[in-house]
């Protein structure tokens, strides 16, 4: 069979990672990690990975990041990833990564960088002073994901663009190569509170780094504490409405109804037509038993795989091992193809 027929043959495998920069939120699990959980089954091989790399791209304290990379593992794993249906494993482990990333180092042109919006929010007017990892992550990522001819990315909307630059890599590698090597990896976005928003300032994403903790559910947080913050969280003082389009300009409200959507399995729509003309007083309190019974047992298993790091380790080194088998072949491949004697 030649590549270019092999093409329409790759395995439906979805690859995706979150990066342990420290502290997981609500938002990491309703936009990434219950999806993963969702993905999980016959459908599509799976593959999740704890993205450390891409957190040196900015200086992380040593002892700090080991406990982020285990944080993340421990999130994936209490949320239902299972380590037996689907790979999970760290970055650096498997060096597979960093070999791709500077071959499509040398694939990606510097004009697709410049375009790529999220560099521009995180490096500022220091631009000139971040690592030229930074810069580049966005190739490093695209490794990532075809590393395993990964079809399938679930992602966020603000990681939609660096799918789009995976494809756009795919696809002049094989135009330059005259080979059908790299599939054209499709990103999956859908389902409610894709961006979880703030719980004191509903115009703002929800994150790790934010001034108070009040604004935010982290995934440690005890059920007391999740219940607290979304009893506390801020709205309006109008009733929910009798429809979605009476959200439109209510963003504290909109997140919540959302939250909640996310959380029950139900559509936005489902959420208001249950509680439209509801007050606060109603729905706040139904939130927070909602978003205790789902929350708090993921807290408690993150807290207790915690306990027993070593544990974590081994979860990793053979999500490790079995990633491997599947990169080694395709980077293999990947430099017969560029014309590196091996």
């Amino acid at each position: 069979m030649t590549e270019a027929a092999s093409h329409s043959q790759f395995t439906p495998r979805v690859f995706s990672g979150i990066k342990p920069s420290g502290g997981l939120t609500l938002g990491n699990y309703l936009g990434a990690i219950k999806r993963f959980v969702a993905m999980q089954g016959e459908a599509y091989e799976t593959l999740y990975c704890v993205v450390d790399l891409h957190a040196i791209t900015v200086w992380q304290d040593p002892a700090e990041l080991r406990t982020a990379t285990r944080e993340v593992a421990a999130s994936y794993l209490a949320s239902g990833i299972d380590p037996e249906k689907s790979i999970l494993f760290n970055q650096s482990q498997v060096s597979q990564h960093a070999e791709l990333g500077w071959i499509f180092n040398c694939v990606a042109r510097v004009g697709w960088m410049n375009r790529m919006t999220q560099f521009k929010e995180k490096a500022g007017k220091n631009a000139e002073k971040q690592s030229l990892g930074l810069y580049a992550y966005p190739s490093l990522m695209a490794a990532d994901i075809l590393l395993y001819h990964a079809t399938h990315v679930p992602v966020g909307e603000d990681q939609k663009q660096h799918v789009e630059l995976t494809r756009d890599i795919a696809a002049k590698f094989n135009h330059d190569y005259k080979t059908e090597f790299f599939p054209l990896t499709n990103p999956v976005i859908e389902g409610p509170a894709m961006r979880v928003m703030n719980l004191r300032d509903g115009t703002k994403k929800m994150s790790k780094s934010g001034e108070s903790d009040m604004e935010r559910i982290n995934m440690l947080d005890d059920a007391d504490t999740i219940a607290k913050k979304f009893r506390k969280a801020r709205t309006d003082p109008a009733p929910l409405p009798e429809s979605l389009d009476g959200l439109k300009d209510r963003p504290e409200a909109r997140n919540l109804v959302d939250i909640y959507a996310a959380l029950s399995d139900q559509s936005p729509e489902a959420v208001i037509t249950e509680y439209a003309g509801a007050g606060w007083g109603q729905f706040k309190p139904a939130l927070a038993d909602l978003a205790v019974a789902k929350l708090a047992p993921i807290s408690s298993e993150m807290q207790r795989l915690l306990d027993d790091p070593a544990e974590i380790d081994r979860i990793l080194a053979r999500g490790s091992e079995r990633a491997r088998a599947i990169a080694a072949p395709i980077l293999e491949r990947t430099y017969d193809i560029v014309g590196l004697v091996r």
